[in-house]
Parts: structure tokens; sequence; C-alpha cells
């Protein structure tokens, strides 16, 4: 079947092609409207280090340099915090600060797919770690802002309530764990330095020791009165007050151009099949006929 003769079937049949692109994006959106929608808890952050008050800067023996302007990867302590958001113990956080393992439980419950398994035996009631780490992956993010070093962190949940304390809870416990760390790097440090200084005989040195020993105190009560020792907030946890995930509007565009091909697609494959039933139903001409049609030509 040449491309000329399928354009030409396909513009006979074009009111049910157009029938058929409308069904289908009537399906599409339907199906659209069917999805859940959830709200946006968003922050706003940087790193500390960016800061000349960060707690590691004082910390610091020495000024720490930038890596440039083309180095643009997540260092330092803002690293352990990117890594703490979505860590292991985060799924332990969750459970302990928030009601989201509870609220998870209950859309299992309610779901279809979970209670067909439930009874083939396939499915479990309780929500494990696992569970919660696959929702943190698919329901949180950390986007670096491309033009500055900020950082967006997300959080998304039908309940907005929900989103915001999912939020607030991660940033809080990856801050906390990275002052924990440090905490107990500046306590192994004083306790070293204090047993080193109690056994050393030599006056100057312990003099050098002493002064190592009140610059350790200095990093505990840094670290103590500092509120920010690896994210600076420069916006403050806030949930926007309409649902945007996901976006209705979008999807419903995409879907206009995809029931369009689509319909196109299966007309052109009826035409094309169509057409080699026509051409498998037309009688062959006996060889003899063609034979002596042959001769008298000759």
């Amino acid at each position: 079947m040449t491309s000329d003769a399928l354009l030409t079937g396909l513009w006979r049949h074009r009111a049910g092609v157009a029938f058929g692109a409308l069904a289908l994006w009537l399906a599409a959106v339907g199906a659209i409207l069917l999805v859940p929608r959830a709200h946006v808890a968003q922050a706003v952050v940087a790193p500390a280090e960016t800061t000349g008050i960060a707690a590691s800067t004082l910390l610091s023996p020495l000024p720490q340099l930038g890596t440039g302007l083309i180095e643009q990867r997540p260092s330092g302590n803002f690293a352990v915090y990117l890594g703490a958001l979505r860590g292991r113990e985060a799924a332990t956080v969750l459970r302990r600060s928030t009601n989201l393992a509870e609220r998870l439980v209950a859309e299992r419950a309610e779901s279809t797919i979970a209670r067909a398994l439930g009874t083939l035996g396939l499915g479990s009631a309780e929500l494990l770690d696992d569970d919660l780490m696959a929702w943190l992956r698919g329901n949180t993010s950390a986007t670096q802002n491309p033009a500055s070093v900020l950082w967006t962190i997300e959080a998304r949940h039908p309940d907005p309530a929900l989103a915001l304390a999912v939020l607030t809870a991660l940033h809080a416990a990856a801050e906390a764990r990275v002052r924990e760390e440090m905490q107990a790097m500046v306590a192994r440090r004083l306790a070293f330095l204090t047993e080193r200084a109690a056994r050393e005989p030599d006056l100057g040195v312990r003099q050098a020791l002493y002064g190592l020993i009140a610059e350790a105190h200095r990093h505990a009560a840094v670290l103590a009165a500092d509120t920010a020792v690896a994210a600076r907030i420069v916006s403050a946890p806030a949930v926007e007050d309409r649902p945007s995930v996901p976006n209705r509007l979008l999807l419903a565009a995409l879907a206009v151009p995809a029931a369009v091909f689509t319909s196109l697609g299966l007309w052109a494959l009826a035409l094309i099949a169509r057409r080699r039933e026509e051409i498998a139903r037309e009688p062959v001409p006996p060889l003899r006929a063609l034979a002596g049609g042959r001769a008298g030509a000759d």
C-alpha cells in the first residue's frame, strides 16, 4: 500500500479519525483526573560554608577556600546534610516525628492492588523502612539553583500539613546529624588534649596544649550557639495553598498529540489490513490464459 493511497484512505475516513482521537483524549483526561494531586512543601537553603560566620569556618584553623566557579558539587558539611535528608535514618525520623507511616498503612489498606496481594498472601500489612525509603525517593527532592549556591528542598503529599511536617522533620534531622558529628569530633579532640596535657612534663609544651584546649572549648561554644552548622535557611519551609503535582493542564496538553498520532496509527493499520485482505481475495488468472495471451501477442 503506497503512502498516497494511505493518506487518501485516512482523509476519506477523517471523521472516524477525529472521533477516535477525541475518544482517546477524553479517556486520557479521565485517567488524569483520577490521579490524586499533592501539595508541595518547599524550603530554600544555602551551604553554611558559603557564609563567613559558618561554624565549619570558625572550627577550622585555616580559611576554607572554594572550589571555583566550575566545580559546583556539594562538599563538606552540606554534602553530609544532603545525604542525611534521604538516608536510612530518615525513615526512623519520619516514623518518630510524623504520622506518615500510619497514613501510608491506611492508604495501602484501601488500595485494591494491596487487597488482592493480601488475598494471595503476597502483601504485608507492616510498613517497612524500605517502603518509607521508596516514598522518600519518589516524593522528596533536593535541587540546586544553576545560577547560585542555593538549593531547593521539596516534599510532596496530598495532605499539606503532612508535607510541611515531613520537610521540617527531614531538615531538622539532617542538621542535627551534622551537629552531632561535629560535637563528637570536638569532644574527642578535647579529651585527647586534656589527657596529653596531664602527662606532659615540659612546661612550654603544656602551655601550647592549654591553648589548644581553650580553642576546643571555643569550638564547643560555637556549636552550641550557632543555629545552622550545615544548611542556612534562606526561605523558611512553607507549603502551597493549592495542589500542583501533577500539572493536569500540562498532562492534558501532552495527551492531545498522543491521542491524534495513536488514532492515526490505528486507522492506518486498519486500512493496510483491509487492503491486504482485498488483494488476497482477488482471483489469480490461470497460467494457460496467461500463456495464450502471450502467444497471441507474439
